[in-house]
């Protein structure tokens, strides 16, 4: 089948693209700032609320009361050094919970009133929740903070909305690709610059500040580019408007759009969702546990599992600036999923560092594929005008196997051990190939990638 004619001009798509790298990579540092300072920012709220009296329990009294019940319920011990960890992984398990729940809503928000506009009151919630960080002197005001930014955060999924607004089929992987390369740059290098900005105290009262302000002008910036740089690319939207389809589709025609809800659907969005749920159930799940692993096995600290990290993200941008913007999103699917079945397999039975390294290779490349080549399958099987609610519906989805992945699978890894958790999770990424392979198909339409050469 011959490919589609391109819903936007080159030149249109290629300035949306910038405007989508440049402000989803400012997004992304601003939001990775933080990941780093989690251990030091809780320790300091647990440590001043041990030097202060309160006539009755307090948020935190309760949620650590409630972690070390969850902990002590365990026959093998729990080390306490980990005590900050299980509280960072609970704040992270809320922020996917009230993602999964956000993220439906603000997709179809952007089918009805558009991309843009729905991005923008994302950015304003965005604002909020960075704002309270800053003035985050006390433990209910982080939280706070955190809570808003889950019900809010919707800068992820409109970006992939809108670049699937400006794609053909046979452009869609490549574009997600440049969406994974932003996610890899910033989960590269934002967590050191967060951690060097932690050194910077600007208020007694709230030693982060000077991270979080940082993060709040990154924010900040990012919000007035977008309301001056960033076009409005749903067509429907556009249309209402303008009272004709304007320059951001540059000419789509009704027939075009009329030609997508048309489309006979290759991959059910139920078995989409699906295997994104049950991947991201586990990979999340080994994902938290590394800094256990990696502690019990070789007493790596902070800084080793931040090199760590940092290889990982740094294999994968490279990955998705090269191999996986070239190849069909369905095979980069098969690829990462196998890559992430063999990682497993490594991890219950290593016992040095360079097998840590090998399986960390191995989940770089199952971070630079799975996901971005599921929502460019996602965004294949739908039309522009429920673009943004299905995948809205997709990302809860992964979002709620993000919640429930680290409890599930660490609560497994003091149970029973590494060698078992690891093979568990290996059994469950084996039912996720079989989903994969004996059940995904490539859309008609979407064989090939469209090569074009500049004149």
């Amino acid at each position: 089948m011959a490919a589609s004619s391109a819903p936007v001009s080159a030149a249109l798509r290629k300035k949306v693209l910038k405007v989508l790298f440049t402000s989803l990579l400012l997004d992304l540092i601003s939001f990775t700032f933080i990941l780093p300072l989690f251990p030091k920012l809780l320790e300091f709220y647990r440590d001043l609320e041990a030097s202060q009296s309160h006539s009755s329990p307090t948020i935190l009294s309760r949620i650590l009361f409630g972690l070390n019940a969850y902990k002590n319920s365990f026959a093998k011990p729990i080390n306490d050094r980990h005590d900050i960890v299980l509280l960072g992984g609970a704040l992270g398990s809320l922020f996917s919970f009230l993602q999964a729940i956000a993220s439906p809503v603000i997709g179809t928000m952007s089918d009805k009133y558009g991309r843009r506009t729905a991005l923008l009151w994302s950015m304003v919630g965005n604002i909020l929740s960075v704002a309270l960080w800053v003035a985050a002197t006390d433990f209910r005001t982080f939280l706070a903070s955190r809570v808003v930014g889950g019900l809010s955060e919707g800068n992820v999924q409109l970006a992939i909305a809108i670049a699937t607004d400006i794609s053909d089929e046979t452009q869609r992987g490549a574009t997600m690709a440049l969406v994974g390369v932003c996610f890899s740059i910033a989960f590269t290098f934002g967590p050191a610059l967060g951690a060097w900005l932690s050194t910077i105290t600007s208020f007694a009262s709230n030693p982060f500040a000077s991270a979080a302000g940082f993060s709040l002008f990154l924010i900040v910036t990012e919000t007035i580019y977008l309301y001056w740089a960033l076009p409005e690319t749903l067509p429907t939207a556009a249309t209402t408007a303008n009272g004709s389809v304007n320059g951001a589709t540059n000419g789509a025609s009704n027939g075009h759009v009329k030609a997508e809800k048309e489309r006979v659907r290759t991959n059910s969005h139920a078995l989409l969702n699906s295997v994104h749920f049950f991947f991201i159930l586990f990979f999340s799940g080994m994902e938290f546990s590394l800094p256990f692993m990696t502690y019990d096995l070789f007493s790596y600290g902070s800084a080793q599992n931040g090199r760590l990290m940092g290889f990982i993200g740094l294999v994968a941008s490279l990955l998705q600036g090269s191999v996986v913007r070239r190849m069909h999103p369905l095979k980069v699917v098969q690829m990462g999923v196998f890559s992430c079945l063999v990682a497993f397999i490594l991890l219950s039975r290593v016992e040095s560092q360079r097998g840590l390294y090998s399986a960390a290779a191995l989940l770089a490349v199952t971070s630079a594929t799975v996901v971005t080549g599921l929502q460019s399958l996602s965004s294949f099987e739908a039309s522009a005008g429920e673009r943004g609610h299905k995948l809205g519906n997709h990302r809860s989805f992964g979002q709620i196997g993000r919640s429930l992945g680290p409890l599930i699978f660490c609560s497994l890894y003091w149970w029973a051990g590494r060698e078992t958790a690891y093979a568990v999770g290996a059994a469950g990424i084996v039912a996720v190939c079989g989903l994969v392979f004996g059940g995904l198909r490539v859309p008609p339409g979407t064989e090939t990638v469209r090569k074009t050469k500049t004149k």
